[in-house]
Formats: structure tokens, sequence, C-alpha cells
């Protein structure tokens, strides 16, 4: 919540399953930003404590007995301790999946990684004054498009053997997650991609990529 600039007290009001409750409606920029967390953390960019749910299941003679009786809820889950627990044979079991809800990132390794994209304002921001107003979330007049068209304009500073607005457009699809120009299931609004490839487009003419002797 406050990632994406928002007061975690009004979040936490509203149901946590995203996708199916008002929260995007609610809150437009929290799903972009929590995506943006879990891919970089799945990609091995953002340092995490990764947790698993797990569960306790007693061995019986033909099977697994887990203490809530329901064994449909562990059909994901997988062995990683066989013992005694409470003198009764035991086995631990994990859930592949992430639980994003226990899973955590140390502050000092969420701002290194904000700095390393460019985000440089915000909660998290590590102190940057001469930070320009359009770049800031929270100003006034704070632009999104504008904003990431600059991000976009700062970052592409060799198109290679692209024209500018493809390689400005390929990157606003790439980090479309980020700032927050995706859809509820996380396509890159393409609408916006191309308005904001035409801004920050530095060859509007088009033409063939020049050469570097050129």
């Amino acid at each position: 919540a406050l990632l994406a600039g928002y007061e975690p007290s009004e979040v936490d009001q509203l149901d946590e399953d995203y996708e199916h409750s008002n929260m995007h409606r609610a809150f437009p920029r929290m799903l972009p930003a929590r995506n943006a967390l879990r891919n970089a953390i799945n990609a091995g960019k953002l340092r995490a404590t990764i947790r698993h749910q797990a569960q306790v299941g007693y061995v019986g003679k033909d099977d697994i007995e887990f203490p809530s009786g329901d064994q449909g809820r562990f059909s994901g889950y997988a062995l990683t301790w066989s013992g005694k627990v409470m003198d009764r044979e035991a086995e631990i079991f994990y859930q592949a999946a992430i639980d994003w809800r226990a899973t955590t990132i140390a502050v000092d390794d969420l701002k290194a990684w904000l700095a390393s994209r460019g985000l440089k304002t915000g909660f998290f921001a590590v102190s940057t004054p001469d930070a320009p107003d359009y770049l800031n979330p929270q100003h006034p007049r704070y632009a999104a498009k504008l904003a990431t068209a600059v991000r976009a304009w700062l970052a592409v500073n060799d198109p290679g053997n692209k024209s500018p607005k493809q390689a400005l457009t390929k990157w606003l699809r790439e980090h479309a997650a980020e700032f927050g120009f995706t859809d509820e299931e996380g396509k890159p609004n393409e609408t916006g991609i191309e308005e904001m490839a035409k801004v920050a487009n530095w060859q509007p003419t088009g033409g063939a990529p020049r050469t570097p002797n050129e």
C-alpha cells in the first residue's frame, strides 16, 4: 500500500483477494505494485525471506491423517520431514506456492531495489532532494504518463537496431506493471504505452536507425 501511495489502514479494510473484490477499483495502483514486487522476487532481483504454508499430518495405517480431517486441502503439498510429534509418527508437508502474506522484505533491500529501478520518490525512497517534481507521485500535479514517458526516455539510451519508438515501446511494455499501466489480468495498457512512446520518441519523423558514426 505504501509503495503504491495509499494509506495502509484504508486498504486493510477491504478484502485482500485483489482479483475478486473491489480492491482494484478502489486502489488501482495496488495490484501493479504487488505484481512488481512478486515478479522481482521470483526473478531473483529483489531479496526476500520466502515462506510457505505447512501442515503436520499424522501417519495412519493406510494414509496420512491430517488434523483438520480435510485431505483435499493438501493436494498441492510436498513432504519435507518425517519424525515424531507428541509421540506420534508425523510428516510435515509444505505448499509449493509461496505464502505471500508471510513472506518478508527488508526495508533496505526494498529501497535499494527501488533506486535501481529509478524510483526515487515515495514512502520508501532514499532522500533525493534534487528529484524533479514531475517524477514525484506525491506531487499534486503528478501526471503518471508524463513521468513514465520520462523514465523510458532516460532508460533507453541506445535503441540498437530498433527505431527509438520501437525500443521505447518495448521498454514500456516490460515495465508496465511497475508504473501502473496494466489491467486486472496484468496485461499492458497498449493505448497508454503507445501514447507515452510518442511523447518520449526523439525521432518522430521515422526512418532507419542511425549508426553510431552518423
